[in-house]
């Protein structure tokens, strides 16, 4: 059920002696980003224009190759009762600490966090790319994670996303933080503990960020068989599955047995696909035919990789290989509480 953010905080809020609602005090948070060794980290760029009081944020950079680790690892060193994760690259409003933080002042809530936006400025491929993604046909119904629909409200894991997402930190650290052995859906597999264990997730649609898609075809194709991958592994972890999310790959299934199956009928789902491929493009590219006919190939590729890499994560999940010694994770604190943002 939507409902607003001012509907989302805690029935009983402290009133002064005018009958006034008290503000609530200002809750220090930690800002957290993993990025690889040597990357640039252009989220900084915006976090230093952020309009929440400077000495009650920081900001650490967890530097690495795993980024459940690093993340885990910012968390135990951070100062702030709230943990707020970001990207290298996400780029957040001014009030967004603000506006996340107007949800935590119920205390059933765990985690808050809005959708990843793609910028207009992005390549036809990048657009066609976030288009996928937020339109019903491409994303179904993980789609909120990139588009803006609808108000504040309590969700579950499929409308949030670890590129903008805000945990409480004692929770967080209470159910052992992200399963390291998990990446991608980390996050996903943490939110559906939460949850069962009667916490509160809100999303909120004005908490959104923005960040660019994959830069080309081949690195989209990399990033859906990973998601796919890592969706197969958190199901063989935690022995839920989710119908939604394994379509894909009996779709794919479907697909590899058709050569074998010589009648007119076996076919028609597949013609019944793709011409909802078209269907789609032609709906969502609003007539720009860069987009439309890049939507053609971005749809099946978004869908089938996806289902390939479910396979894959559930038959040769890459937790069950021998562990070797962890590499290592460096936790930079680029913005002390109280300080501006080093360069």
């Amino acid at each position: 059920m939507s409902t607003s953010a001012g509907a989302l905080r805690a029935a009983d809020p402290d009133t002064s002696a005018t009958g006034e609602p008290e503000p609530a005090p200002a809750l220090r948070v930690s800002v957290i980003i993993p990025v690889k060794p040597g990357g640039a980290v252009r989220a900084l760029e915006r976090l230093a224009v952020a309009t929440y009081p400077a000495d009650r944020f920081e900001v650490l950079v967890a530097y690495g190759t795993r980024p459940s680790a690093q993340r885990n690892l910012a968390a135990r060193q951070a100062g702030g009762e709230i943990l707020f994760f970001l990207d290298d690259d996400s780029q957040v409003s001014p009030v967004f600490l603000q506006r996340a933080l107007e949800h935590f002042r119920d205390p059933r809530v765990a985690a808050v966090g809005g959708p990843s936006l793609t910028p207009s400025t992005d390549s036809p491929i990048q657009r066609a790319i976030g288009a996928a993604f937020a339109c019903r046909f491409g994303g179904g119904g993980v789609r909120n994670r990139y588009r803006c629909a609808g108000e504040a409200r309590h969700t579950g894991d499929h409308e949030l996303i670890l590129c903008n997402l805000a945990f409480r930190r004692d929770t967080f650290l209470a159910l052992g933080g992200l399963d390291e052995r998990l990446y991608p859906n980390e996050e996903n597999e943490l939110m559906e503990r939460l949850v069962h264990g009667g916490h509160l997730l809100v999303h909120d649609p004005e908490l959104a960020v923005h960040r660019s898609q994959r830069p080309n075809y081949r690195a989209f194709v990399r990033q859906m068989y990973g998601y796919g991958r890592g969706r197969g592994e958190q199901t063989l972890l935690t022995g839920r599955v989710k119908p939604s999310a394994m379509a894909p790959a009996f779709f794919l299934l479907y697909l590899l047995a058709a050569p074998f199956f010589l009648t007119g009928i076996w076919f028609a789902p597949a013609l019944l696909y793709f011409a909802g491929c078209l269907a789609a493009a032609a709906v969502v590219s609003r007539g720009e035919l860069a987009l439309f006919w890049r939507l053609i190939g971005v749809f099946p590729t978004l869908h089938l990789l996806y289902g390939a890499g479910i396979w894959r994560g559930l038959f040769t999940p890459r937790f069950r290989k021998a562990a070797g010694e962890a590499p290592p994770v460096e936790v930079r604190t680029v913005k002390p509480f109280g300080a501006e943002i080093k360069g």
